[in-house]
């Protein structure tokens, strides 16, 4: 199944999770398998963050397409630049904060266990 950009889906979410200003959802494909609950690509202007939250019964996978910014896994913070990726596995947390002068853009995929 093929997904034209211009039929992608795109939405904002104000505070996300408890995060600062707003994240852009791009939507990447019209349909999932119903073990995937996100296929997106996320957008965070600077200074905007997702807060911290824990991941139950599911996986999220990011992949930093561009720019740079924080990463808290669980307890630590980690320095995230492009090219980075992160998972974040079941009963574990993260939260995301663009700390740079550019957008944060990252790909994000959630799989249910």
């Amino acid at each position: 199944m093929i997904t034209r950009k211009a039929q992608q889906a795109h939405s904002i979410r104000e505070n996300m999770r408890g995060g600062e200003k707003y994240v852009q959802f791009t939507d990447l494909s019209a349909q999932v398998p119903d073990n995937v609950r996100v296929y997106s690509i996320l957008t965070l202007i600077p200074g905007a963050s997702i807060g911290y939250h824990v991941h139950e019964n599911e996986t999220e996978l990011f992949y930093f397409l561009q720019g740079s910014g924080v990463v808290r896994d669980d307890d630590q913070e980690f320095d995230i630049a492009a090219g980075d990726s992160m998972a974040t596995f079941s009963g574990h947390g993260h939260g995301v904060r663009n700390t740079g002068d550019t957008d944060l853009v990252l790909l994000a995929c959630i799989v249910k266990d």
